[in-house]
């Protein structure tokens, strides 16, 4: 029986976390509040200094970290190096703006209030940072990323991130005693070993990676796929970890150095299912991280602080946005979505703990004060965003979405499913007129093979639903079924029904039979791949016996007619009761044109056919 108990134990904790977030994520969307702020109180509820339903938050945090591992990889997979090249002056500009003012303001409240000079340091850094899970959440909910002051948040983010590496190495510094602990050598030392990880992870991400997948590829196993793309997730954040590096920048890393391969969308779709369930484990730990016991002891200071903070923040980072070019609507957004505290306060906050630099009489109100922030800030962000579009009703302000999308194909006007000898004409046709689309296929050599065309093919399956909304089937204007796999044609036409609505459904038919039932299932055009070349074949013929061009263009045009009526007719009688012509049997091939005579049989073989006996 203990042997039994040893194999469930592990259930209570995962149905209790699945039962939170089923009941608080939906409640709290359903007033209108950010998935963000469901979490976190589902966190406080079931944790310590709830329901006490939790017994070890710790052991949760550590495994919900991965969670924002895996966020920064997606993130990562959206950019370009060029892009980010691009944003180098928000990056290191507003950046490193953001948290200098934030950190001495911050730093000095805190001095003011009777902090050492160490804590006041610590504190001032710890809060100056923002909760990068949270904001990227909330833009992602909004699908503000693309836009000017999502960009901005984000380089702000990717600063603050760059960051905590090297405050990490200048707390032991400020520790006393540090010098001695730790000599030149040892610091030059630990600087080596951080630039060779990054140079491993550049390496082994610029010339390993894509031959690693293709090969991957070519055996046709979905799950290796996945867990592949965990393997290389996982392996560069823990390799970042070995070298004292953040795990969240190696990951980031990663998925920017696999930004422009051909597998990034399988890759994003493949990892947005434990990126999600873990970001949201992330949040409820952060809500089982908050002492309730110790708000109601420190609530004064708890009370002025937490306020101070999230308006402070946002104050700080708007005036800095409009100095950097933004407007002031766009500033404060970005204000209100980075004005709490950060998921590195609560490792920053231990270490200098620990070194020293702080006392428990500090550190525990700083940890508490930095996850009320992470607790109240969406709230404050969602009522902003609320007041802002009300006042923007009034203004002609243009639709900004997608002019600085960090990944240009989702911003295609068409989706290409297949890329074999039908996909390849269609894309030509395509280009001929400057639209380039996005394509997807898992047939490696055909992927290999686009790079002649100037083509950016994608590997993918195209009848999940995931990798078709990670190619950005829901901004296309159409969507082109290429393949030649009827039954996967069948399922993606029903994902594109229910889930892209807006999207024009053009698919290639397969033979008569095929393009009936295609046209049953409501597909806004089909052609059958052999009709049309079929048409043009005969046309030619008629030319080269000697009838001239318009007569034997009118000829094939009256055959496409004709044979476009009896379609039509057809799928009709097929929906009135005629069932037997689409499905269970083939529909027999007629001629349009009377015949003068009747066929003739000219072998033994061929009369048996057709059934003349012998004569």
């Amino acid at each position: 029986m203990a042997s039994t108990a040893s194999h469930v134990s592990f259930l209570p904790p995962i149905l209790t976390f699945c039962a939170a977030a089923v009941v608080a994520v939906p409640v709290f969307r359903l007033i209108g509040l950010s998935a963000v702020l469901g979490y976190l109180a589902a966190g406080v509820a079931i944790g310590p200094s709830g329901l006490s339903l939790v017994e070890d938050p710790q052991t949760i945090a550590t495994v919900a970290e991965l969670g924002v591992v895996l966020l920064l990889f997606i993130i990562g997979l959206e950019l370009k190096l060029s892009h980010l090249w691009e944003m180098k002056r928000d990056i290191f500009g507003l950046g490193l703006a953001q948290l200098t003012v934030t950190a001495i303001l911050l730093g000095s409240a805190a001095m003011a209030i009777g902090f050492s000079p160490p804590a006041s340091f610590v504190t001032g850094v710890a809060v100056a940072l923002s909760a990068t899970a949270i904001a990227l959440q909330m833009l992602g909910e909004r699908n503000d990323l693309p836009t000017p002051y999502g960009q901005r948040s984000f380089a702000i983010l990717l600063f603050q991130d760059l960051s905590v590496v090297p405050l990490l190495a200048i707390l032991p510094l400020l520790a006393s005693g540090a010098a001695e602990q730790d000599s030149l050598l040892d610091r030059v030392l630990a600087v080596g070993e951080a630039l060779l990880g990054i140079a491993a992870v550049v390496l082994i991400g610029r010339y390993g990676l894509n031959p690693f997948f293709r090969i991957l590829a070519r055996s046709g196993a979905r799950e290796v796929m996945t867990a592949s793309a965990l393997l290389v997730v996982l392996g560069a954040a823990l390799l970042m970890q070995e070298v004292g590096l953040s795990m969240a920048m190696g990951a980031f890393l990663a998925g920017l150095l696999l930004a422009e391969s051909n597998f990034r969308h399988q890759l994003e779709a493949d990892i947005e299912p434990f990126r999600g369930m873990l970001l949201g484990l992330f949040f409820m730990s952060v809500g089982m991280s908050i002492d309730l016991a110790l708000v109601r002891e420190q609530w004064v200071l708890l009370a002025i602080a937490a306020p101070v903070v999230l308006v402070g923040k946002t104050l700080i980072i708007a005036v800095l946005s409009r100095l950097f070019g933004a407007s002031w609507r766009d500033g404060l957004r970005s204000g209100t979505i980075l004005c709490t505290a950060g998921e590195f306060a609560f490792v920053l906050i231990p270490v200098a703990a620990g070194l020293g630099l702080m006392s428990q009489a500090e550190a525990q109100p700083l940890t508490a004060l930095a996850a009320i922030t992470m607790l109240l800030g969406p709230l404050l962000s969602t009522f902003v965003e609320k007041l802002l579009s009300n006042n923007r009703a009034s203004e002609d302000e243009p639709d900004l979405h997608g002019l600085h999308s960090p990944e240009g194909e989702l911003e295609s006007r068409v989706l290409v499913i297949g890329f074999g000898r039908f996909g390849q004409i269609v894309n030509q046709v395509l280009l001929a007129q400057g639209i380039q689309a996005t394509v997807i296929d898992r047939d490696v050599e055909r992927i290999r093979d686009a790079g002649r065309f100037g083509l950016q093919v994608y590997y993918g399956d195209g009848t999940r639903l995931d990798v078709l909304r990670a190619a950005g089937a829901e901004k296309a204007e159409m969507i082109c079924i290429c393949i030649d796999d009827q039954e996967a044609m069948v399922k993606i036409i029903e994902i594109i029904h229910e889930n892209f609505q807006n999207a024009r459904s053009f698919v290639r038919a397969f033979d008569r039979i095929h393009a009936i039932e295609l046209m049953n299932r409501d597909v806004d055009y089909q052609i059958r791949e052999v009709f049309e070349s079929a048409i043009v074949f005969g046309r030619a013929a008629l030319e080269e016996l000697g009838t001239d061009p318009e007569t034997a263009a009118a000829a094939a045009s009256d055959v496409r007619k004709r044979d476009i009526a009896r379609l039509v007719l057809q799928k009709e009688v097929g929906a009135m009761g005629g069932a037997e012509l689409v499905v269970g049997s083939k529909i027999t091939p007629e001629p349009l044109t009377a015949p003068a005579s009747r066929a003739r049989a000219l072998s033994p073989e061929t009369r048996d056919i057709l059934g003349e006996g012998v004569i």
